[in-house]
Formats: structure tokens, sequence, C-alpha cells
């Protein structure tokens, strides 16, 4: 019988609980996906039911597992999502969507009692996002649906939800509640005022320590089980406990992300108008988020070139860095949509490559990397601070540190930082399992 942590990391899609042996490597997997079911509007959302159901019943199939012996157990789930329990800790609503439409009529109420969009979204590091501003959530249900709002007795963060399941604990932490919730003031480091001016407060669990462990069972006996974390903050944790020196993380995906978990600064207008954010790390101190569409773009620029070209789809994947091609493009340089405080406008990039200019793809794809790498080393630099000399690595994972041409790239850009290819398969449970300081 194996020592493991267990992690139910709670994705939009994938459902899973991992286990970890001693070194952290992943021993077992079980995984479960959901169909959505409609609310009370008739809008799509999470099965809150059936994914306590999942919870708890995967839990009885591993104590039933004599494989492995569960000493700790953590969660952490996608962020802007909250349960509202009633007086018999039921849910007492829907787990509505983050991409639900917000009443324009009761947006314009917010902000005329609370400030301008730009003012708000500076103090809170919440861009004006609709439902993905969960705290907003609460303020939508107290105005929109008060007999709904008037039966919920608690309103827990969806990690804290699940974490709530096994250990009958009911609390808040600083990873949920910094991430564009609209309900943290950053500079005064407590709730914004209209969480008290609205008596959202009372509703709200008093915040906890990642430090501060519950308990629950498995198998009769008592084991340490976490509060639970938002999925991006959980996902630092492998490389904070890794890197004593300050670092980047450049996180590649659909998004290029760049997350500086050692920002000294507070948020600025200008910086949240180029879509820079500010979030907090397990143990509550500021994380300065920089994103760029790099992942979206790159997709469908590929396609035009297979399509131009005559190639496979993945041809990309083969063609290897050539100096000839990296020169000065005499095209305009590629500049960010403009970036809007609202739900609907990201910071996309909107390239215009001219395809008979070039003889090969491998020309193309080349000139396609570097008009996509940078805006992505602006970002960089944004998420930096523009003090980069106060950083020793430049850490990269996900798709693109696979990509010979956009790493030279980034080197060529940062000659002075170490730039280090990071492969952390599930960084995000392993975040979760480390914390729980078990081992």
């Amino acid at each position: 019988m194996v020592s493991c942590v267990a992690v139910f990391d709670i994705g939009k899609t994938n459902k899973k609980c991992i286990l970890f042996d001693h070194y952290f490597n992943i021993i077992h997997e079980i995984e479960a996906r959901f169909p959505e079911i409609l609310d009370d509007d008739g809008y799509p959302c999470e099965d809150v039911d059936r994914l306590t159901a999942w919870l708890l019943a995967t839990w009885k199939e591993l104590e039933a597992d004599e494989r492995f012996d569960v000493v700790g157990v953590n969660f952490t789930t996608y962020g802007a999502s909250m349960v509202h329990l009633n007086a018999q800790l039921k849910p007492a609503t829907p787990l509505y969507s983050y991409l639900k439409p917000y009443p324009e009529d009761l947006e314009k109420q917010f902000y005329d009692r609370y400030g301008d969009k730009l003012t708000f979204a500076t103090v809170t590091a919440s861009p004006n996002l609709g439902m993905l501003n969960s705290g907003l959530q609460l303020y939508w249900l107290k105005y929109k649906k008060p007999e709904l709002f008037a039966k919920i007795t608690t309103s827990l963060h969806l990690p804290q939800y699940v974490s709530f399941l096994f250990s009958g604990n009911m609390v808040s932490e600083y990873t949920s509640i910094g991430c564009h919730t609209g309900l943290w003031n950053f500079e005064t480091k407590c709730y914004h005022n209209w969480v008290y001016e609205e008596n959202i407060i009372s509703l709200l669990p008093r915040i906890t320590e990642q430090s501060n462990t519950f308990g629950t069972t498995f198998r009769k006996k008592r084991i340490p089980a976490g509060i639970g974390l938002h999925d991006s903050s959980s996902a630092l944790i492998p490389y904070l406990y890794k890197y004593t020196d300050p670092f980047l993380l450049l996180s590649t995906g659909t998004w290029g992300i760049t997350l500086n978990p050692f920002a000294k600064e507070n948020l600025t207008k200008e910086e949240l108008q180029q879509d820079c954010l500010n979030f907090l790390t397990y143990n509550g101190q500021r994380v300065k988020a920089s994103r760029m569409f790099i992942g979206n773009e790159h997709e469908e620029q590929v396609k035009k070139l297979a399509s131009h070209y005559n190639k496979p789809a993945d041809y990309f994947k083969i063609v290897t860095y050539n100096p000839a091609y990296s020169k000065p493009q005499p095209d305009e340089p590629v500049t960010p949509d403009d970036s809007t405080l609202t739900a609907t406008k990201t910071t996309k990039l909107n390239i215009q490559l001219d395809l008979t200019q070039f003889e090969t793809y491998e020309e193309a794809y080349h000139v396609l990397m570097q008009k996509i790498t940078e805006p992505q080393v602006e970002a960089i630099r944004l998420a930096g601070e523009y003090n980069l000399s106060n950083f020793e690595y430049l850490l990269v994972d996900g798709g693109f540190s696979k990509n010979k041409i956009f790493m030279h790239l980034l080197q060529a850009n940062f000659p002075d930082l170490n730039i280090v290819i990071s492969e952390n398969s599930q960084g995000t449970a392993l975040g979760a399992a480390m914390i729980l300081n078990i081992w």
C-alpha cells in the first residue's frame, strides 16, 4: 500500500482526482466530465449537485482501493465561481457560470455608487468583466433575485466549497479573493468598501492562511485536508518552492500569460489598460500578470501558411531556427487590438502577413514568429515592471516552450535572463499537494 496525497483538480471541462507519492510523482488519476445543466434563467452552468456527488463517491472509491493510503487531501478549482449555501448548508442557488451576461442597468447602478470603472478596476485589479467579477454575482443576486439572496447564509468560493465538503469548515482565502473578484482592495489589503456597505461581508467566512489545514476522515482515521486554492495561484507554488531567486513565469497555451510573483508596485491605470492584472499568491502576496493572445493567433496563422504553401497543418513543428530569416521586417509593427475594460474585448494580436513576399513556408514562419514574439516580449516587460534586472530567471512552460524559434527570439530579447524550459505536468494539482507540507 502506497502512502500518497490526493488532490481534487476541478476544471471547467475535466474533473480529476490525482494521487501523488512521496516524491510528488503521479501514481493514479481518476477523471470525469459532466454535461452542463441550465440555471434558473435557462443559461448553461455547472451541475453543482452532480459535482458534489462525484467528489464524495470518488473519495469512497479511494477508501475501497487498498493499493493506496491517502495521508492528506487538497483541492484546486477554476475561479470566478461561488457556491451560496442556505441555513441547511446546501446550495441555495445554481452554480452560476461566469460567462452569464451581467445586466447593464445593474452594472451602471454599481459603478454610479462605487466609482468609475477604471478607478474601481485599478484598486481591485478587477476590470469590468461582468460575472467574471465573482463578487459582483452577490450584488446581482441581492438586487435581481432578492428571494434567493434572502436564503443565503454563507457564500464560498468554489475551491473552499469543495474543501468544506470534506472538512465541514467554511473559510475564505487569498487566492480566490484576489482573482478579479471585485472584492479585494489591493491598496488597503482588505475588502473593498462596497462589500461592507452592501453587507456582503456578513456572507463571507473569515479569511484563513493556507498553513491552517483542517481534517477529514479516510478509512476512519483523521488526515489533513487543505482549504483549497484557485488554480492559477496553485500552479505557481511548485516554482515558488523550487526557485529562491526572483523569476518571471511565462505560461503559454491559448494565451501567453506572464506572472510576476515578486511585484513591488501597485497596479496603475496605464497597466490595467494594457490588460495587466494583479492577483494573490497563497500567502497573500501580490502577483502581477500580463497576457497576450499568442496561441490563438499562432493557430489561425499556421492554417493560412499550410494552405498557401501546401504543407501539413503541423508542419511548423519541424521548422528549425535559421538566422538568415530573422531580420527586421519593413511591414508595420504588430500592435495589440485596443484593450478595454470589458469582457468582450481582450488583448488579441492583429497580424497581417503578405505571403506572396516569402518564397518558402520556413521564411514566412520565421517572420510570423517574430511578429508573435514582439508583443509578447512587451507583455513580459510590463509584468516585470520594466525592470528585468530584478529577475534571475524567465521560466517558460506550455506549448511554446517546445518552439525553438520562439525560445531563440526570447533569449535574443532577454540576453541577461536565464531562460528555463519547464516541464511541469499537472502543475496546478502539484501545487495543491505541495502546500500541505506533509513531506
